[in-house]
């Protein structure tokens, strides 16, 4: 959580702080994990968390040691592709954002002599690093896997770009 959280916290209720951690998750998470980044208490949280099971914006997973949950991500992508073709960029914008992301992603595969973001976290074992260099690592690793996810959800978007399209008429839905 960040210096911030004073503010949203008197700006929000709990229950918004919920769903606001809950629809922004990358992987599963306990209730307990949800309630602390909410700044919320457990019971509550949990309740929140049912609800938002039962309206089909989480998952539940009871196979593990906790039960955990986690977004539809398959709906969480399409929201973006929508915000994304509804945002006034072009298809071409879009495409060059593409060749952006692949192109840092390159280049910290070329600067640590890696393929992947947790090939680059194994770097990490490596005595010699400092703390600082550890941790900006650690950061590089986080970014290149969120740059990895947008990469799928803006080429969703340019590949569907016309099926994307906003509709005032239902009629030009259906044909």
């Amino acid at each position: 959580m960040g210096e911030d959280t004073g503010l949203r916290d008197q700006q929000t209720t709990g229950e918004d702080r919920v769903r606001m951690v809950a629809r922004q998750l990358s992987e599963p998470r306990t209730a307990n994990w949800i309630a602390s980044e909410a700044g919320w208490s457990h019971e509550p949280t949990t309740r929140v968390l049912e609800r938002l099971v039962e309206d089909g914006i989480l998952h539940r997973d009871d196979d593990g040691t906790h039960t955990t949950y986690y977004p539809d991500y398959r709906r969480q992508a399409m929201q973006e592709a929508m915000r994304l073709r509804d945002s006034g960029h072009t298809v071409e914008e879009l495409t060059d954002s593409i060749a952006d992301m692949k192109r840092q992603i390159r280049e910290w595969g070329d600067e640590f002599s890696v393929e992947s973001p947790n090939q680059l976290r194994g770097t990490l074992a490596d005595e010699s690093l400092d703390a600082g260099e550890e941790d900006r690592r650690r950061e590089i690793a986080r970014e290149w896997e969120h740059l990895q996810r947008r990469i799928e959800i803006v080429g969703f978007a340019v590949r569907e770009w016309d099926f994307l399209a906003p509709t005032n008429n239902p009629a030009e839905a259906s044909s």
